[in-house]
């Protein structure tokens, strides 16, 4: 148990210490204010205030995790030792030369996320706009990096202590946009399908269609048999997000009122998790989030405890206000659409806190660290590049035993249209970060 002295304990203290002791360092923390408390203690202690006691070890405090509400606050990047940047200067006589626990404060609760800025075409806060992006740690899981930075200076404080370090965890999850890339699209759509097709000449997929409309070949975005028979394979955890809403200009899924989608993700939530991609729309309204939880339950005949927002729509803290107005558990949303790395600059799943209010809310966010959109379509990376890519954030997760949670779709496996050559990659992904 480590104890820390600090002259005013808050919520925003409290929640940070337990992020990094807790849930990355494996270390329970407990605070006090009282002195001779701290003095009395025999086991690990720390002073987190203005000035230190006497020669403890000591990090001095930015006000930062004592105040309230949003400021405008200047940060000045630094680099810690060379190679890692940090902010929040210490002074020398701090333990440590950064106020780290502000620090990954700001980064963990999206301060910047509530202070003006400009949204991308779906109104959304882009990457651009972000310190990690602007100072180039957006693809190290910064607080993670920090907090074994901070056990290798306990370590020397107190080198009688054995520190429990966690376990490196993969986390796979799918999002279903298009369930069937041909299938069950009803009359007008397939018929749109054909004209389309004939009229700019895209004779190979007109073909397509007539065979699988036929049954005589298999829908190229029906790969779910694959997906399932590869997580028995490698025994990983895998995650199914359906996306069930009506039909509009952003969500292009088949129709829930079709049977063989609604028994195609029955049968998902049978050998997966299955959770809800809410559809576009969803992102400031709650009437129509619970319309689709609703609809979601009555096929998998369980609550909806995971989601993540289609296209990765988040307006903070709205978003997810609703998501714990409506009881959801986790939310998957937690990263870029257009950029690989650590939107909330941690691989360790964390429990959203609410400025708002000042506290930490119930909903558990797990982050994800890489995209086969952002991989193939914004960054136009070849199989190969891409798995490269993918080695070096595997292995900034691995140096800090995180989670790394991966965001792919159904039609990666397909072998089809700007996915040809990428049919292996998947199980090439597993093999490599599964443990």
């Amino acid at each position: 148990m480590l104890i820390v002295y600090t002259h005013k304990i808050t919520p925003r203290l409290t929640y940070i210490f337990k992020h990094i002791f807790v849930r990355i360092l494996n270390t329970p923390v407990n605070f006090t204010t009282k002195i001779e408390e701290f003095v009395a203690h025999n086991g690990l202690k720390m002073t987190y205030a203005k000035a230190p006691l006497g020669k403890e070890f000591f990090v001095r405090s930015n006000d930062l995790l004592v105040e309230q509400g949003i400021n405008d606050i200047e940060i000045s990047m630094q680099k810690w030792e060379e190679d890692i940047p940090c902010f929040f200067n210490a002074g020398t006589k701090s333990s440590i030369p950064y106020d780290i626990f502000a620090a990954s404060f700001y980064l963990i609760s999206r301060y910047e996320e509530y202070l003006p800025h400009v949204q991308d075409a779906n109104d959304r806060f882009p990457a651009e706009e972000s310190l990690a992006f602007k100072n180039g740690f957006l693809e190290k899981p910064m607080i993670d990096i920090w907090a074994y930075k901070l056990l290798d200076a306990l370590k020397v404080k107190f080198p009688e202590h054995e520190f429990e370090i966690r376990k490196y965890k993969f986390i796979s999850t799918f999002d279903v946009n298009q369930a069937y890339l041909f299938r069950h699209k009803g009359v007008v759509r397939t018929i749109g399908g054909f004209l389309i097709d004939f009229f700019t000449l895209k004779l190979n997929s007109f073909w397509d269609r007539i065979l699988v409309l036929l049954k005589i070949s298999k829908d190229p975005y029906d790969t779910y048999d694959k997906i399932v028979s590869l997580e028995k394979k490698h025994k990983i955890e895998t995650t199914f997000f359906f996306l069930i809403a009506n039909f509009t200009t952003y969500d292009t899924n088949i129709s829930i009122t079709k049977n063989k989608f609604r028994l195609l993700i029955k049968s998902m939530s049978d050998y997966a998790n299955v959770g809800l991609n809410p559809s576009y729309f969803t992102m400031n309204d709650e009437d129509l989030l619970k319309k689709e939880m609703k609809k979601m339950e009555t096929i998998i005949n369980t609550p909806v405890q995971m989601t993540r927002q289609h296209l990765l729509r988040l307006d903070l803290p709205d978003t997810y206000q609703n998501l714990i107005d409506l009881e959801v558990a986790e939310d998957y949303s937690m990263g870029y659409s257009e950029y690989l790395g650590f939107r909330a600059s941690t691989c360790t799943p964390f429990y959203f806190y609410d400025l708002d209010f000042e506290i930490q809310t119930p909903l558990r966010i797990v982050p994800f660290v890489v995209s086969d959109t952002v991989l193939n379509s914004e960054l136009n990376l070849s199989v190969r590049q891409a798995k490269i890519k993918v080695t070096e954030l595997y292995r900034e997760v691995k140096n800090v035993n995180g989670t790394f949670a991966t965001l792919f779709h159904n039609e990666l496996l397909s072998n089809y249209g700007i996915w040809k050559g990428w049919k292996h990659f998947y199980e090439e992904v597993i093999e490599l970060v599964k443990e």
